[in-house]
């Protein structure tokens, strides 16, 4: 399984196990896109599922990164090694 990372606003993200990342998908009316993995991170204390990170299509990659940033403090997925 492949743990999907959706960021949406600066406080607002979501996860979902899929089975597979497409490129491309719909959620609650609006397109995301992969902008990141699937990557499988790096051992811990435990044994990480990949991890694919999507944003809305309509962003900027600017504005993925920004948005990134603003969600790794509550997103532990965002902040391990890859």
């Amino acid at each position: 399984m492949i743990l999907a990372v959706f960021l949406e606003t600066s406080n607002d993200a979501r996860t979902e196990r899929m089975e597979e990342a497409p490129e491309l998908l719909q959620r609650d009316g609006r397109f995301f896109s992969l902008r990141g993995g699937p990557r499988q991170p790096q051992p811990t204390d435990r044994v990480w599922d990949p991890v694919a990170v999507y944003a809305p299509d309509e962003l900027t990659e600017e504005e993925f990164q920004d948005l990134f940033e603003l969600n790794r403090k509550r997103i532990p997925e965002l902040n391990l090694k890859y």
